[in-house]
């Protein structure tokens, strides 16, 4: 039954924003100049996911060469 509801709650959810938004002004956030804020703030949330994995990566490599390095000597 799930299955067959699925397609729905998702086309709804794609759905509800355009109508709600649908009367208001498209350019709203271009002609306030908010619109470079939203992007600079998308642009720095990226980067520090992409900064934070390289990180978590580095960390897994030393751990993983620490146990294999272990393991040999055992």
């Amino acid at each position: 039954m799930l299955e067959k509801i699925r397609p729905s709650i998702i086309l709804s959810l794609l759905l509800i924003p355009q109508f709600i938004f649908a009367e208001t002004n498209q350019d709203f956030l271009r002609s306030t100049g908010k619109i470079y804020v939203v992007v600079v703030v998308i642009c720095l949330l990226f980067l520090a996911i992409v900064l934070f994995l390289a990180r978590l990566d580095s960390k897994i490599n030393k751990i993983e060469k620490k146990l294999n390095n272990e393991s040999q000597t055992s």
